[in-house]
């Protein structure tokens, strides 16, 4: 409390229309806010109080259910890198390793959104907006190892301000800018997403040769998109020690996520649920028929790629998912079933999930529509009998 009444009584009032660092108030502003709940209220006519916790404590709670898929994404980097090269480490050492190759592509992200955001709100003399909290920790957790800093920065850049800031920011957003920023850089940058060069971080010296190589390695769905073997075992695909994305790969850290989402009421498990319901049923209906990958077990595509991340952290999304309760199961339940369709019918790009949520993201409002709507008539009929 004695740190509050002096920032509100001394340093407050610097930052106030007539204060000298009124230029700065917009910042100032995002720092109080995330440090102290306001007291204000809304003043817009028809608003209501829902809840005594506001949009930036909401974040937070998603932002700590990230936490222990960055730490696992850290050791898992370190991991891969010394299997590759052919040495033995600790656990210390292989996440010592894993956290200087992942901490700056955090601090890149956060550094251009919040960078953009901070402008964009002193330019319109508006509060800060807290949605970057999210979107800054998903993006460095959805890319490779070695996708490199100043792309990650082009991609942040381009999807905060044209898939979120032209449409009025937090809240007033179509799609998901965590999935915009994968999309940019996988439209751009292919050859930075794909293949066997991105997903283990480092470089080891050739014997033969002398000559220093990249480390390459392929994810589970790349070997079998490109018709071979699967080199992971079940276990890999749930403890997560495989190349892939850096906070995609463990189901134990997703599913740890995803029931403090669940248990702090941020998420919606009819989404959650409904995604892996209609993932499920399209893989076993699909199995054998279309492609190499069909031949996967229904649920191993449930455990492989990123269907469990996208599910838990992409497709819950409260602004760009679907908001009716009916219309949560439909969404959900689509999500799962284009991802898998992707998957096995085209096998140059086995990851589905990102489309998936994408093309929903544009029908949420449709869905909703329907749903809202089909309740005005059944309740129009019941009044007209």
């Amino acid at each position: 409390m004695g740190l509050k009444k002096y920032i509100d009584q001394k340093v407050k009032p610097q930052f106030e229309e007539n204060g000298k660092l009124k230029s700065f108030r917009s910042l100032f502003d995002g720092f109080y806010t995330f440090m102290y709940v306001p007291n204000e209220t809304s003043k817009v006519h028809g608003s209501h109080i829902h809840d005594a916790i506001d949009s930036k404590r909401i974040m937070s709670f998603v932002v700590i259910a990230l936490i222990p898929c960055l730490l696992f994404g850290m050791y898992n980097v370190g991991f891969q890198h010394y299997r590759a090269i052919g040495e033995s480490a600790d656990f210390i050492s292989m996440f010592l390793y894993g956290l200087a190759a992942v901490m700056p592509k955090v601090v890149v992200s956060y550094a251009v959104g919040l960078g953009i955001e901070f402008t964009v709100a002193q330019w319109k003399k508006e509060e800060i907006q807290e949605g970057f909290l999210v979107s800054g920790m998903l993006i460095p957790l959805i890319v490779p190892i070695n996708c490199p800093l100043w792309i990650i920065a082009v991609a942040t850049a381009f999807a905060v301000i044209f898939a979120k800031e032209v449409f009025g920011g937090t809240g007033m957003n179509i799609f998901n800018v965590a999935l915009v920023t994968r999309a940019f850089l996988f439209f751009a940058y292919p050859t930075m997403m794909t293949g066997d060069k991105v997903w283990v971080n480092g470089e080891y010296m050739d014997c033969i040769t002398g000559t220093v190589d990249g480390v390459s390695a392929a994810t589970p769905l790349g070997e079998i998109a490109a018709g071979q073997a699967v080199s992971t075992d079940v276990m890999d695909t749930i403890t997560g020690l495989m190349p892939g994305s850096i906070g995609e790969t463990s189901v134990i850290a997703i599913a740890i996520g995803a029931i403090i989402l669940l248990w702090s009421g941020v998420a919606s498990w009819k989404t959650m649920f409904s995604v892996f319901a209609g993932g499920a049923l399209m893989a076993f209906l699909f199995k054998g028929h279309l492609s190499e990958i069909s031949n996967f077990e229904w649920w191993e595509h449930l455990t492989v790629g990123g269907f469990c991340f996208g599910a838990v952290f992409m497709a819950t999304d409260p602004v760009t998912s679907a908001r009716t309760e009916t219309g949560k199961y439909i969404y959900g339940f689509l999500i799962g079933c284009v991802a898998i369709l992707v998957r096995t019918l085209n096998p140059g790009f086995p990851e589905g999930m990102m489309l998936a949520i994408l093309l929903m993201n544009v029908f949420a409002p449709l869905i909703d529509y329907c749903v809202v709507q089909a309740n005005i008539n059944k309740r129009a009929k019941r009044a007209n009998k």
